[in-house]
Formats: structure tokens, C-alpha cells, sequence
């Protein structure tokens, strides 16, 4: 499905970004839809959170040029939207280092509560430990400044090779698919 993987980019300008991922249930809806085809009301269920709500913030992702529509279907007289991601929720990090602490920290928050929660469901589903070549590890080191920005490199490069890997995957024709999830993460740890 186009918009699930892809280019590292942003939904045109990293101030739309920033505006997407404003709000806990844009945030959430836009990772849902760049994941799969999901409406409103499919995606509310999950979040449990009311279709109106739910809908609203989906039509602000769709204003902004985050997700689109894909499909429409009649349900008991009332007529249901489908829609996909077109864009992953990335910014660079130029324009990361121009937000306020504040503003970044909520978006920290919000990028944690859905990783957090993709691994939990994972868990519960039985597919976290199911294969045994899935990957999990946690490293501290103390870093100079040197090694900071080359940790930092090695990151946005393997971002940008999963991104390639997850383009070209959704690109085969006929092949078996595994939903997979990855989540980088690189922070400076209480001493």
C-alpha cells in the first residue's frame, strides 16, 4: 500500500508535520493509516475514542495533505470513508532543532505512546516473539561529542536504508507479507 513506507519525508513542509502530530488523535490516526486502509470508525474502535472526534481529525490529516482518500462504502444508509497515509511522520533534523523544548517533548511523548503501544499489541497478539529473528536491544554507553553525532549519522542512515527496504518490499508483486514495525530511538540518559 503507497504512503506505508517510503522516503523519510514529511506531508510537504515540516510546519504541516508539526500540525498533524499536534494532537494525540491525529497522531495516532495518521500512524493507523500509514500501517493500512482504515475509516474513521475502524480507527476510533481501536482508539476508543468517538467516531466524531475521530472523523473530525481524519478530515484535518486529509486537509493537510497527510493521508487520502481511498475508497467509500455504504453502511446503513450513512456512507463510511476509507483512507491511507501517503506521507510517514518524519522532520528533519534542522527544523527539529528550531522547536521549542516544549514542543518537542510532546511530540517525543505522542512518538513514544505509539510505539509503546504498536509493541504491547504486538505482545498481545502473539506476533512480538513469534519469529526468532526479530530484534530487540538497548545499549548505554558514555558518549563524547564525537561519538554523539556519529551514533546520530549511523541513525538517520538506517532510517533512510528501512524506508528504501520497506519501498521496494511493497513494490513486489506476489509476495508474502509480514507487518513489520521498527522504532529508532537515540537519547541522552540521566547520569
Amino acid at each position: 500500500m503507497p504512503g506505508s513506507f517510503g522516503p523519510a519525508v514529511s506531508c510537504g513542509a515540516d510546519q504541516v508535520l508539526i500540525k498533524a502530530l499536534s494532537h494525540p488523535v491525529r497522531a495516532n490516526a495518521l500512524t493507523i493509516l500509514n500501517q493500512r486502509v482504515a475509516s474513521p470508525k475502524e480507527i476510533a474502535g481501536e482508539l476508543r475514542e468517538e467516531v466524531g472526534k475521530v472523523s473530525y481529525h481524519v478530515k484535518e490529516l486529509r486537509n493537510l495533505g497527510c493521508v487520502e482518500l481511498v475508497d467509500t462504502a455504504q453502511r446503513r444508509g450513512a456512507t463510511e470513508h476509507y483512507y491511507r497515509g501517503v506521507s510517514q511522520a518524519y522532520m528533519s533534523d534542522s527544523f527539529w532543532a528550531t522547536l521549542s523544548t516544549a514542543v518537542r517533548n510532546g511530540i517525543s511523548v505522542t512518538g513514544l505512546k505509539v510505539l509503546i503501544e504498536a509493541a504491547r499489541d504486538a505482545v498481545e497478539a502473539g506476533t512480538f516473539d513469534a519469529r526468532t529473528d526479530r530484534h530487540l536491544s538497548c545499549l548505554s554507553f558514555s558518549l563524547d561529542e564525537e561519538g554523539w553525532e556519529e551514533a546520530n549519522v549511523l541513525l538517520n542512515e538506517t532510517l533512510d536504508r528501512l524506508a528504501e527496504i520497506g519501498a521496494r518490499s511493497e513494490s513486489r508483486e506476489g509476495a508474502e507479507r509480514v507487518r513489520a514495525t521498527y522504532g529508532l530511538l537515540g537519547f541522552e540518559s540521566p547520569a
